[in-house]
């Protein structure tokens, strides 16, 4: 009998259904600009702090 067992492989294999993306609505492309610009913004002043 051979068993079934988990290989590396297998978690790159190709899934049997392909998965139907979602376009991304406006509100959705706003909420995450604003997330990318607190998160420079963010930086930055962490940035200013660290090398001064």
């Amino acid at each position: 009998m051979l068993i079934k067992s988990l290989t590396v492989l297998q978690a790159f294999a190709r899934q049997k259904e392909e998965v139907k993306r979602k376009a991304v609505t406006k509100t959705q492309w706003i909420n995450a600009d604003r997330v990318v610009m607190i998160v420079i913004f963010l930086s930055v002043i962490v940035g200013a702090i660290v090398f001064s």
